[in-house]
């Protein structure tokens, strides 16, 4: 895969002369990469399993809560309403559909669940603007949900790639067929089996949810 920046389509980080154009809110890839973001520990099963349960096309964002033992609480997909690529409209949307799955966690001293960002586009699996409005939208929504910041991934033609960690593969991606929902339970849950782990009800159960 090919690891880098790419410019986003409105803007461009080389010309100064863009910077009125470039969004207010937004990461660098290596603020991103240093803002210790927890490390997702089977990205292709979190990243397998969202793609069965929500089938996102280009311009989908799937926003997905994780409990300790990386299973999957809730989630939701949509696609952003079309407007100037920031942060904070990409917060408010974050947020708005969090508040709708699953309750705050405001009220806890420490976050106990984690929230990850799927974004399926088009282009290759470089940053761009647009990516670093999302994660500092998905930053700051966790905040204000009482969650912890996890992983951005973005879904393009030729796969998925964690931005921040140099992690990817080349299925899924935006345009290969979904696995069955239930075929990626039970690979997860012979994962689960391997590492001497548990949580295969669970999993199930958030299969038949």
């Amino acid at each position: 895969m090919t690891f880098g920046f790419a410019p986003s389509a409105a803007t461009s980080l080389s010309r100064p002369a863009d910077s009125a154009n470039r969004p207010a809110r937004m990461l660098e890839l290596d603020e991103w990469a240093d803002a210790g973001i927890p490390l997702l520990r089977n990205p292709r099963e979190v990243v397998s399993g969202l793609h069965s349960r929500h089938r996102p096309k280009p311009a989908t964002a799937v926003v997905a809560v994780l409990d300790h033992a990386e299973r999957l609480i809730a989630s939701a997909s949509f696609t952003p309403r079309a407007a100037p690529v920031d942060g904070w409209e990409f917060r408010n949307a974050l947020l708005a559909h969090l508040r709708r799955v699953i309750p705050h966690d405001l009220r806890r001293r420490t976050p106990v669940r984690t929230a990850v960002l799927l974004y399926c586009r088009e282009g290759d699996e470089r940053w761009t603007e647009e990516d670093g409005a999302w994660m500092w939208g998905l930053r700051d929504a966790c905040t204000l949900h009482g969650l912890r910041c996890g992983a951005y991934i973005t879904l393009t033609r030729g796969g998925w790639q964690v931005l921040g960690e140099g992690r990817g593969g080349r299925r899924p991606n935006s345009e290969s067929p979904p696995a069955d929902l239930s075929e990626t339970v039970l690979e997860a849950a012979s994962s689960l089996v391997r590492g001497g782990g548990g949580g295969v009800e669970a999993l199930r159960h958030t299969a038949a949810r």
